[in-house]
């Protein structure tokens, strides 16, 4: 998984795009719920953390990242906390804190 954090790895956009893919849905899965939209754009996006169920409009709770910092986090090579502070984690709402769900890999 982490030779697809960055592109002089070798990793394709499509393989890219797969390890994304992949990894909102282990979060989903092991993060169930609908209160957080999860987005890493251009590849995709999902809800987790239980709560509050949100059906329209801009969700109250959202993480958004690149590709790069999604993957970083997911692997572990990024934490929540240096995301944050460097700015490439962008979440708003108050329960838009991954902390306790990443690494998806421990």
């Amino acid at each position: 998984m982490k030779a697809y954090l960055a592109d002089e790895a070798g990793a394709t956009r499509d393989t890219r795009a797969l390890a994304v893919r992949y990894t909102l849905q282990l979060l989903a899965e092991q993060a169930e719920g609908n209160t957080v939209e999860v987005r890493v754009p251009p590849f995709g996006a999902t809800q987790c953390i239980a709560g509050p169920r949100h059906t329209r409009g801009t969700p109250p709770n959202v993480v958004e990242t690149d590709v790069a910092t999604w993957l970083g986090l997911a692997t572990g090579t990024l934490t929540w906390t240096d995301g944050l502070a460097s700015g490439r984690i962008h979440a708003s709402g108050q329960r838009a804190d991954l902390s306790a769900e990443l690494p998806l890999f421990p």
